[in-house]
C-alpha cells in the first residue's frame, strides 16, 4: 500500500510539473487537434506561447503568462502549445528554443515573433500594439487573409507562389526535368479526404516555398482530367501523394496530413539535399554583420594564431566546425571563423579574454546574446555545446554593451604554414674596435 501512494504521488507530481495551464486558466492550450480551427480559422488576433515543461524560462513566465491572458480576456486570445511534446507545431512555425512567443494576426500562416519582455505587462503592451496594427490594417481595406490559390507554375524559382498545378502537359518539365524536389497530390474533385487536405496543402505549400527559398515545392494534378500522368505512376486511390527526387524513382508520401506533418517532411527533404553552410573568415564587419543578421544563430570559431598550429592544425580545427555545420544545417545557422588577435574588440565581448583558444560562441544578433562553449573544441564537445543551445538550456549573457562590436578589415589566410618575421642581419666585418673593447670581449 506504501509503495501504490508513493506512485500514485509520484505520478501526481510529475503531471503537476507539466501541468502549466488548466481549464480554470485563461490561457487556452493548443495542440495539433484544435490549433487549426481556433487559431488559423478563428478571426480573433493570438499571443501564443511556445513552451517545454523542462524549460525554467518557460516556468518562470507562467504566471506572467496567466496574468496577461486574464487581463486581455475578451481583447486578445492567449494560448500556449507543448512543443516538446507536440514537436510537429512547434517545427512548422520554425520554434527552436523556449520559450518561443509569436503573435498570430493579420496573416495566420506567417505569424510575427513578440519582440517585447516577459512582463505580464509588457505582454499585455505587445498585444495591444499588434491589435492597433491589425485594426489600422482593416481600415485601410487590408484583409490579411492568406489568399491560398493555385497557380499555373509559370513563376520563376523562388518567386512567392503556393501549390503549383501540374498537368500531361507541364509535369515532365516542371518534375521530372527540374532541380527542386516536389511533393505531388494527386486528388479527385469529388473525393471528400481530398477537399479535407487542401487546406493543409496549400497552406504547406507557402510556408515550404519560403522556409526552403523555392527548392522543395509542393503541386497538384487533378488525377481526373489529367490521366496519363496518374496512369503512370499507378495511382488508384486519392489523394496519393508522391516524392519526386530528379534521377531517382518517386517515392509514396508516408507521413501525416497536417500541415505541420506536411512541412516537417518537406524541410527534412530540403535539409538532405541542401549543401551545408559555408564556413566564413571574419574578415570585415559586413561578413560578421550579414551572417549573424540572417540567421537565428551565428557560431564563431576563434582559433589560434598561425604559429601556434600550422596550417595542418588549422586545417584540423576547421574540418571540425564544417562537419558540425554539415550536422547541424537543418538549422540554418551562420558559421564565421578568426584567428586569435585580429578581433580583440569582438572577443573582449563575448568574454574570450586573450586566451584558451581555440574557443566557441554562439551569437544571437536579434537578441544580443551570446554562450560560450565550456567543453572541448572537438566534436563531441561542440555537439553537447549547441545541443544544448538548440533546446533553450544554454547558459547565455548579452553581448558586449547590447550591440555588435567594432571589427576590423583583415587580409584573408592564405592557407599556409605562417612565417616568423624575417630579423635584420648586421655584417661586423667593417666595424673597428678599440683594442680595450677587444680585450673586455676576450675575458
Amino acid at each position: 500500500m506504501r509503495t501504490l501512494i508513493l506512485g500514485v504521488l509520484g505520478c501526481s507530481l510529475v503531471l503537476s510539473a507539466q501541468a502549466f495551464y488548466s481549464a480554470s486558466d485563461d490561457v487556452v492550450e493548443l495542440n495539433p487537434s484544435n490549433f487549426n480551427k481556433e487559431v488559423i480559422q478563428g478571426d480573433s488576433l493570438w499571443l501564443i506561447e511556445f513552451y517545454a515543461p523542462w524549460c525554467g524560462h518557460c516556468q518562470s513566465l507562467t504566471a506572467d503568462w496567466k496574468k496577461a491572458a486574464t487581463t486581455l480576456k475578451g481583447i486578445v486570445k492567449v494560448g500556449a502549445v507543448d512543443a516538446d511534446q507536440h514537436k510537429s507545431l512547434g517545427g512548422q512555425y520554425g520554434v527552436r528554443g523556449f520559450p518561443t512567443i509569436k503573435i498570430f494576426g493579420a496573416n495566420k500562416n506567417k505569424p510575427e515573433d513578440y519582440q517585447g519582455g516577459r512582463t505580464s505587462q509588457a505582454i499585455v503592451d505587445g498585444a495591444m500594439k499588434a491589435l492597433n496594427s491589425l485594426v489600422k490594417d482593416r481600415l485601410s481595406g487590408k484583409s490579411g487573409s492568406s489568399g491560398y490559390k493555385q497557380q499555373s507554375g509559370g513563376g520563376g524559382a523562388g518567386s512567392k507562389q503556393d501549390v503549383v498545378e501540374l498537368t500531361d502537359d507541364n509535369f515532365d518539365k516542371m518534375v521530372m526535368q527540374g532541380d527542386e524536389v516536389w511533393l505531388v497530390e494527386f486528388f479527385a474533385p469529388w473525393c471528400g479526404h481530398c477537399k479535407n487536405l487542401e487546406p493543409e496543402w496549400t497552406a504547406a505549400a507557402s510556408a515550404v516555398n519560403e522556409q526552403t527559398k523555392g527548392k522543395v515545392r509542393l503541386g497538384a494534378v487533378d488525377a481526373t482530367v489529367h490521366q496519363a500522368v496518374s496512369s503512370r505512376y499507378g495511382i488508384r486511390g486519392f489523394p496519393t501523394i508522391k516524392i519526386f527526387r530528379k534521377g531517382e524513382e518517386p517515392e509514396d508520401y508516408q507521413g501525416g496530413r497536417t500541415r505541420g506533418d506536411i512541412i516537417a517532411r518537406a524541410l527534412d527533404l530540403f535539409s538532405d539535399h541542401a549543401p551545408p553552410p559555408e564556413l566564413h573568415e571574419i574578415l570585415s564587419e559586413d561578413t560578421l554583420k550579414k551572417t549573424c543578421e540572417d540567421s537565428q544563430l551565428c557560431v564563431i570559431g576563434v582559433l589560434p594564431h598561425i604559429l601556434d598550429t600550422g596550417a595542418a592544425g588549422r586545417n584540423g580545427y576547421l574540418e571540425v566546425m564544417m562537419k558540425m555545420a554539415e550536422k547541424y544545417k537543418k538549422k540554418s545557422w551562420g558559421w564565421l571563423w578568426m584567428e586569435a588577435g585580429t578581433q580583440m574588440e569582438l572577443e573582449a565581448a563575448l568574454g574570450i579574454g586573450g586566451f584558451g583558444y581555440p574557443a566557441m560562441a554562439a551569437i544571437n544578433a536579434r537578441k544580443m546574446k551570446f554562450a560560450l562553449l565550456r567543453g572541448s573544441f572537438s566534436e563531441t564537445g561542440i555537439h553537447e555545446f549547441l545541443r544544448e543551445l538548440s533546446v533553450g538550456r544554454g547558459s547565455t549573457a548579452t553581448l558586449g554593451n547590447g550591440s555588435m562590436p567594432k571589427v576590423h578589415t583583415v587580409e584573408p589566410w592564405d592557407g599556409k604554414d605562417g612565417q616568423l618575421p624575417e630579423e635584420d642581419d648586421y655584417d661586423l666585418s667593417d666595424v673597428d674596435l678599440d683594442d680595450d673593447v677587444l680585450s673586455k670581449i676576450e675575458l
